[in-house]
């Protein structure tokens, strides 16, 4: 593990539209400091091509290339594994990051020793133009206050493996970043909200996000199947899912 160094997780499925505007983000940081490992899930467009081409002007960027496509979790923890940085950050490769996001946030976290920072982010269409909403997130959050209020943003999220130990994201569809969370929040860390806006969010209409109703349940089955939690507070949480999921996007 090399200390200072952040390794930013970027899963890539056909994403040849969008993670050339991803990758420009992590160049532009102006903390440098950092490696940026791409899992390509088998992508059938030019998604390759075009990370390669990244690959060959900045030796920071290193590609993974999958024979078969195995889903954004397991894609996620390929390039876990090869990660070499004490911080772990996350980017998936239809979004987007501001110029001093890594920046920012290290500083969060070494001036107060946090393992585990969010932030603020913004929310774009497809084609980037922003829609004025923006996902404003709460100073902390417990395991139990996370169960009801997932307002985590994957594309905002530092973690500093000294602190929490290694990690894998637990193998499920679309809410492996929550089961994850919820994994470190276990290990007795909090998760700390530094209240600035630091990246965007785009709204793809093939995402897993963007179906409501499958997003609900998957969040259903990291309640039963993974938290183990009881009915009746399964219901509990869930009710307070849906409630932070409505206000977050007024």
């Amino acid at each position: 593990m090399t200390e200072g160094l952040v390794s930013i997780i970027m899963p890539s499925y056909n994403a040849s539209q969008f993670v050339t505007e991803s990758i420009n983000s992590v160049l532009l940081q102006t903390y440098l400091n950092w490696e940026l490992l791409v899992v390509d899930d088998c992508s059938k467009d030019d998604s390759v091509r075009i990370v390669q081409k990244f690959v060959d002007i900045d030796q920071r960027v290193r590609l993974f290339p999958l024979e078969k496509n195995v889903g954004a979790a397991a894609a996620r923890n390929v390039a876990i594994g090869q990660a070499k940085g004490q911080y772990i950050a996350f980017l998936d490769s239809d979004d987007v990051w501001n110029e001093d996001k890594l920046e920012k946030q290290l500083a969060f976290m070494k001036q107060n020793s946090y393992a585990f920072v969010f932030s603020d982010y913004y929310v774009m269409e497809e084609d980037g133009r922003k829609t004025g909403n923006i996902v404003r997130v709460p100073i902390s959050l417990t395991y139990h206050q996370y169960l009801r209020n997932t307002i985590i943003g994957c594309l905002t999220v530092m973690i500093d493996r000294k602190q929490t130990g290694d990690f894998r994201m637990p193998l499920i569809k679309s809410s492996h970043d929550m089961a994850l969370w919820l994994l470190i929040m276990k290990r007795g860390f909090k998760a700390y909200g530094l209240k600035e806006v630091l990246a965007g969010y785009r709204l793809v209409s093939t995402s897993n996000t963007s179906k409501k109703w499958k997003a609900a349940k998957d969040v259903w089955k990291v309640y039963r199947k993974i938290e183990r939690l009881s009915v009746l507070y399964a219901m509990y949480c869930f009710c307070g899912y849906v409630l932070h999921a409505v206000l977050k996007r007024i």
